[in-house]
């Protein structure tokens, strides 16, 4: 006979043979006895907000040294990774009409969030949010643009057990402007919402594909995934820069295939690594 267990976040085995499995957040699990391959559903209530919100903040933290409302947000099952990719290249107008649950568990979410860490020690850090555009305009976090609700947003919180200098150097890193990311379509038969032409390459804007000439991109030159050197000297020997991905019907997601650089940083960069290695070998050989 099969018997009601307590469950875990985790599958575990229990001594009679049954195996419980988390499904769906904890709203349903399923009891399998695998002596008498029975199969029960049982239907339970959902675990409190709380306890989602605090399991998501110190998993992530755990990782990554520091916590985002937006990635809590995600961990609890209330927001696509997707929805985020686009609110981030500003196809959607606020985070918020991309979440899963009315504003009021929304704010009650990021308020648990508030408290916990604050109570735990996290130092936190105001981030501003731009548009992965070329226009880098601010996101939106809410409908309604209230400011005290944008900060809740805004704040990121860092362990506190970093020392001085990693978190100041993290801080830094959360202000940087992000990447511009370019597309690289598997068909070329997309259109740009601004001129009506086409290309190798396409921006995605609100309105739709822009091509590289309408966004300001045509001097750049594509520089193929594969060489790390190279790849970091053109990119620190240029101003501007974007990222090139694809995507891969197999992985069911974009995957990163190069750099748009600018020339002139590309040349400079492989003229610099092709006239050290004549130094490193002659080096090598004075060592012999």
């Amino acid at each position: 006979m099969s018997r009601k267990v307590q469950f875990k976040a985790e599958p575990r085995e229990i001594p009679d043979g049954i195996l419980v499995v988390d499904i769906a957040c904890g709203s349903i699990f399923a009891l399998f006895d695998v002596q008498e391959r029975e199969r029960e559903y049982c239907v339970m209530g959902p675990r409190p907000l709380a306890q989602r919100v605090i399991e998501a903040a110190e998993a992530a933290l755990q990782t990554a040294d520091f916590v985002t409302p937006i990635d809590v947000l995600v961990a609890i099952g209330w927001l696509d990774g997707g929805a985020v990719a686009r609110w981030r290249q500003g196809r959607i107008p606020s985070i918020e009409s991309a979440v899963q649950a009315p504003p009021s568990r929304i704010f009650e979410a990021l308020d648990l969030l508030g408290s916990w860490a604050a109570q735990n020690g996290l130092i936190p850090n105001e981030v501003q949010y731009l548009e992965r555009s070329t226009e880098r305009r601010p996101l939106r976090f809410s409908q309604s643009t209230h400011p005290a609700l944008e900060r809740l947003y805004r704040t990121h919180w860092v362990s506190s057990a970093l020392p001085e200098r990693e978190r100041k150097h993290l801080v830094e890193k959360f202000n940087q402007p992000p990447e511009l990311v370019v597309i690289w379509p598997l068909k070329d038969d997309w259109t740009c919402n601004r001129c009506g032409g086409g290309g190798d390459f396409l921006t995605m804007e609100p309105s739709g594909p822009a091509c590289l000439g309408c966004v300001g991109l045509e001097d750049l030159e594509f520089l193929a995934a594969g060489d790390a050197l190279l790849t970091r000297r053109a990119k620190a020997k240029g101003t501007r820069h974007a990222v090139v991905v694809r995507f891969s019907r197999n992985r069911r997601r974009y995957e990163r295939r190069g750099l748009l650089v600018e020339p002139a940083a590309l040349a400079e960069a492989e003229r610099e690594i092709k006239d050290r290695k004549p130094a490193q070998g002659a080096l090598t050989g004075a060592r012999q």
